[in-house]
């Protein structure tokens, strides 16, 4: 038996659905002048007043006006938003790298759409990867942050720590081809000894690895959505130079002008701290559903 902690269960359909919603939403209007906060609140009365989404959301916007971020938000509100989801948004956030919010989003949309409807370990495993390797995100964080997600189960859990380990000394069809109901039956053909290790894909998907072994991973998972119908991961797509350049430039002007008035104020006898204080955001709802229903009722 495992020592580990016991997973929190998956959400029920309506909250993925809202899910899906939130994130398409706050994605086509991050283009308007108007501040995250603001869209924040503007979506939220949009969504169904049953699901537990709205109580997140306004976690979120209390915390984004204390940190300017969304990310840390997401960390405590762990047993609603997966550690994937969190990633994520935390990597879009990050000042270095290309991958931004837009794109954060998207995957995000796509992802909540796809556990809607009827999802499986192995589409979410081959849809998170495929995330990964597109937008060239840490694979070790990544993996780490995927273990998390509910949908899982032990025997996933110690598969992705061994690709962690082995990944970038054997690819990753291999890695699919050895836990697949095809190498079981190869084996069994060759009255070769059988695997030992948990089978975690099916024949279809073992015959899909075995023919492209040696390729590159992305038209694996092509194959994979072409023949099993697996959700495919959302494209960057090219955009002018004056859209992507202009707004990071305009960030680093801001940031570059505060700190240059941090060092004025420090030169002429120190930093007034006081402006950098605000109160603390409230503790993050338990989202259990249980209290949620009675105080509706009381309303």
């Amino acid at each position: 038996m495992s020592d580990a902690a016991p997973r929190r269960p998956l959400l029920e359909r309506d909250e993925y659905v809202e899910q899906a919603y939130f994130f398409r939403a706050l994605a086509d209007r991050m283009q308007q002048e108007r501040s995250t906060q603001d869209l924040l609140v503007s979506v939220k009365e949009e969504l169904l007043s049953t699901t537990k989404l709205p109580l997140a959301i306004d976690y979120l916007a209390a915390e984004l006006k204390l940190h300017g971020a969304l990310s840390p938000a997401m960390t405590r509100l762990k047993h609603y938003f997966t550690a994937f989801q969190t990633y994520l948004v935390q990597a879009a956030e990050a000042e270095s790298g290309r991958f931004d919010m837009n794109m954060a989003l998207e995957i995000l949309y796509w992802e909540a759409k796809y556990r809607s409807e009827n999802p499986t370990a192995q589409g979410s495993f081959l849809y998170q990867f495929e995330a990964l390797c597109r937008n060239r995100l840490s694979y070790a964080k990544g993996l780490d942050a995927m273990a998390e997600d509910p949908i899982y189960d032990d025997a996933w859990r110690a598969f992705m720590a061994q690709t962690r380990r082995q990944l970038g000394m054997i690819d990753i069809a291999d890695l699919i081809y050895i836990r697949s109901e095809y190498y079981a039956q190869m084996q069994e053909r060759r009255r070769a000894e059988p695997p030992t290790d948990p089978i975690l894909f099916g024949e279809r998907e073992g015959k899909i690895a075995l023919a492209n072994r040696r390729r590159d991973p992305l038209l694996l998972f092509s194959a994979m959505q072409r023949h099993l119908n697996y959700p495919a991961v959302p494209r960057p797509q090219r955009r002018q130079d004056s859209v992507n350049v202009l707004p990071g430039l305009v960030r680093r002007m801001e940031r570059l002008e505060m700190r240059l008035k941090l060092i004025e104020e420090e030169q002429k006898g120190g930093i007034d701290l006081s402006q950098f204080m605000l109160q603390p955001p409230p503790p993050p709802p338990e989202i259990t559903g249980e209290a949620d229903d009675e105080s509706r009722g009381d309303s």
